[in-house]
């Protein structure tokens, strides 16, 4: 019998990973949302009718990440047991990161201020000059709660400009990525996916990763949760099928690294709201088989079967919810990501753009491509938000031209917004409030020049 090592270079080349670039080889993936999945890179790694064998094959190691607690009930239990060349236990004491991505990146949101004014900004520019990779580049717009409790969720954007050497671990939730702007390869303990614009996808709490640049360069959105997973939302009268088919999400098969010699790796672990570095012996990416339901996924925007009126009124944005983390009150959500994606508006006698709104959930948009069709000046790589009972809507001149359209069958397929939308009271940090350059510090003007209604003049 081969030993792992001999078996590994004859594999290596099969599964993406003798030389792990951007954009090399075509990646396999696995299909269904939640699934329990089994895969190996090399034939009979995994150990068949148990999980921790007193020696596994090839003198693998078994480890088990847990994604939720042992007790959680078995309908919303999350674990993955892995098999890998050497244990994860293999690296040095982490020492706590110095620098600006340290300062730029926030957790804990019990001490800001929040601020009821509507805002907006401009896409955040992607670094010119320097070496930005994806950890560097993040920057927390929004959020709530704290991450050392497990409670709450933080909203992030993403500039770089060039691929990670280093690899990251998230100890503090999941990770919703959604690209704006250039590709993404994400190598990760699971296997490998490949992100680009119209197309998201989650890293769960705890899996190790790293991103490197398909294009010159990378700018988007994250959405992190400090509790719970994403889940699809419940259909209820809508029935079996529709909206996020459970069959579109895509997993990694088990791909990974040994060169027989010796390495070391330099780690990130975001933990507790801070930035922690240290230096693995070995490669995370040498998980040779895997089987379970706690794994990375990617989705392609464009499968959402979209739902709407074939009547009259502008239905809720409920209705275009691709992933959901449920809140503490039943129908109230911690966090849901929304698209607004291509679709036919057919309503009757209907204001067809987004309404006015005053909204007890807070709402953080963004925008991947094109124009939004209830506002003027969204650009794409922009981001706006609007908070607990922050009024809101279409501006001036759309709700004119929607006033006075004629309400013809139109596909709207000008561009694709989304929303992170969440129960608890987002805080925008002081850094995007204050300081950023790219704020728009005029948006309220969009609103200017409605007329008062033509209605009786009341008594003084």
């Amino acid at each position: 019998q081969q030993t792992l090592q001999q078996r590994v270079r004859a594999n290596m080349a099969a599964n993406g990973v003798a030389k792990p670039s951007a954009g090399e080889g075509k990646l396999t993936y696995m299909s269904g949302f939640g699934n329990h999945f089994e895969t190996e890179a090399v034939e009979g790694a995994l150990p068949v009718g148990q999980n921790s064998p007193q020696r596994c094959p090839y003198d693998l190691y078994a480890e088990q990440i847990s994604g939720t607690a042992f007790t959680m009930d078995r309908a919303n239990n999350q674990r993955t047991w892995v098999y890998r060349v050497t244990p994860s236990v293999m690296h040095e004491p982490f020492t706590l990161v110095e620098g600006d991505a340290q300062q730029k990146l926030v957790s804990r949101f019990g001490g800001i201020r929040g601020d009821p004014n509507q805002m907006r900004w401009s896409p955040m520019p992607i670094p010119e000059s320097g070496e930005v990779d994806f950890v560097d580049g993040i920057t927390t717009m929004a959020g709530s709660g704290d991450a050392s409790s497990k409670n709450g969720l933080a909203i992030h954007m993403y500039a770089a400009n060039k691929s990670m050497e280093r690899v990251l671990q998230n100890s503090d939730g999941d990770f919703l990525i959604v690209p704006q702007e250039g590709g993404l390869r994400l190598q990760t303990e699971l296997g490998i996916l490949e992100v680009h614009p119209r197309e998201i996808c989650v890293i769960p709490r705890g899996i190790v990763f790293r991103v490197a640049l398909l294009n010159e360069s990378a700018r988007g959105y994250i959405l992190e949760i400090f509790n719970q997973h994403f889940v699809l939302p419940s259909l209820g009268p809508i029935g079996a099928n529709g909206l996020a088919n459970p069959r579109d999400f895509q997993y990694p098969v088990a791909a990974y690294e040994h060169t027989g010699e010796e390495m070391s790796t330099k780690m990130v672990n975001k933990f507790g709201g801070s930035l922690y570095q240290s230096t693995m012996r070995k490669t995370p990416f040498d998980v040779v088989a895997w089987h379970g339901n706690y794994a990375p996924y990617k989705y392609d925007l464009e499968r959402f079967n979209t739902m709407g009126t074939i009547s009259f009124d502008h239905p809720d944005p409920s209705i275009f919810t691709v992933l959901s983390c449920p809140g503490a009150v039943p129908g109230e959500s911690a966090a849901d990501f929304v698209i607004f994606p291509p679709r036919w508006m057919v309503a009757e006698k209907t204001f067809r753009p987004p309404y006015f709104h005053r909204n007890t959930m807070s709402e953080f948009m963004g925008m991947i491509h094109g124009c939004y069709d209830a506002k003027q000046g969204f650009r794409p790589g922009g981001a706006s938000l609007h908070a607990c009972m922050t009024p809101h809507g279409p501006d001036k001149a759309t709700f004119d031209k929607a006033s006075a359209a004629q309400l013809n069958a139109e596909k709207f397929e000008g561009g694709l917004a989304f929303m992170f939308e969440s129960a608890a009271m987002l805080k925008a940090t002081p850094f995007v409030v204050n300081e950023a350059a790219w704020r728009d510090r005029e948006y309220q003007a969009c609103w200017e020049g409605f007329v008062p209604a033509s209605v009786p003049i009341t008594k003084k």
